[in-house]
């Protein structure tokens, strides 16, 4: 039976602007990084990737090593782009990103013209795309020359192969010179993928503030903390779990008995204001709009579903972020 999208997809969701571009991307965004690889059943990767449109979620973010085994990610989303959302291309927002290892040799990472235009040529033919909406630097290179990563991913934009470049996992120092080269060449940059919670917030020491001043969006990943900040753990790992698992996703030594206290305390704080641990995450993440989108991902559909309606609870009071601070600080 053919695929056809919900006529109300976009009355849910909250579509934000990415820094001083033209571009909206959804508050809640899917990214691939697992359970969409080569090794996970696929009618459940379709199955989220549908469920995630029809919510208003039409930013889908990958990168080439996603998987595994790595490329599997972008295949597999290439094979539902094809046979689900095809007609739907324009509406879809598709980013992602080079600069971790893929191939043997000096040209498999990091940020040389050679890798970057070689890895998107790939990432192109296995997601079935003439462009990208939004092509990353997936990390800086501390070999070549900033120059040269940027004049690549500035040629990139010009070739048509994407629309807009980011940057992912740099400094704020870093970003300055970054973008200043980007700014000069012409090809802003639209958006920063860094990571961000409740747990992990360094990004408020400088980072933000560069992203603000510089009028550049920001999206922020593992915002739930590999799982961390949700009710999964709180009363054990689970059998089924990833930290109970081979994958290097998330160790059990990260499950401290210092990290789970403040799970529950701020699971408690979630319920009073009528949401589930992972949604008030969610929320915090977005509250006062510095952060453009949430990058969530994924294993089943009901976690999507969650995530969409944590849009709608963004506001906090001066005094739960008191209490949410207090909890973090203890």
């Amino acid at each position: 039976m053919t695929y056809k999208a919900q006529e109300d997809r976009y009355t849910g969701m909250t579509y934000n602007r990415s820094g001083n571009s033209g571009l909206k991307l959804p508050a809640i965004s899917l990214g691939l990084w697992h359970n969409f690889g080569g090794v996970d059943r696929y009618e459940n990767g379709r199955t989220m990737i549908r469920r995630a449109f029809d919510l208003g979620i039409t930013h889908f973010d990958l990168a080439n090593n996603y998987g595994p085994p790595a490329g599997s990610a972008e295949e597999t989303f290439g094979r539902i782009l094809k046979e689900d959302l095809q007609g739907y291309r324009d509406e879809i927002i598709v980013s992602t990103k080079a600069g971790y290892l893929m191939w043997p040799g000096p040209y498999g990472e990091w940020g040389s013209k050679k890798q970057l235009i070689s890895s998107l040529d790939q990432s192109l033919k296995r997601m079935q795309l003439n462009y990208v909406d939004i092509f990353y630097h997936h990390r800086p290179d501390p070999e070549t020359p900033l120059e040269e990563t940027m004049a690549a991913l500035d040629l990139i934009v010009r070739q048509g192969k994407a629309l807009y470049v980011g940057l992912s996992n740099y400094s704020p120092e870093q970003t300055i010179a970054a973008v200043r080269i980007l700014n000069d060449l012409g090809t802003p940059c639209l958006i920063h993928q860094v990571r961000y919670s409740m747990l992990e917030r360094r990004i408020e020491e400088g980072l933000l503030d560069v992203l603000q001043e510089n009028k550049i969006g920001c999206i922020a990943f593992s915002p739930l903390a590999k799982g961390m900040l949700t009710d999964r753990y709180l009363h054990g790992i689970p059998a089924d779990s990833r930290a109970n698992s081979n994958s290097n996703f998330l160790n059990p030594e990260e499950l401290t008995d210092v990290v789970l206290a403040k799970a529950a305390k701020l699971q408690s704080l979630a319920q009073e204001r009528g949401q589930k641990l992972s949604q008030m995450a969610l929320s915090w993440v977005l509250r006062g709009g510095r952060v453009t989108s949430a990058l969530i991902g994924s294993s089943k559909v009901s976690q999507i579903e969650d995530a969409a309606a944590a849009v709608h609870t963004c506001d906090f009071t001066e005094e739960e972020l008191q209490q949410i601070d207090a909890i973090l600080n203890e």
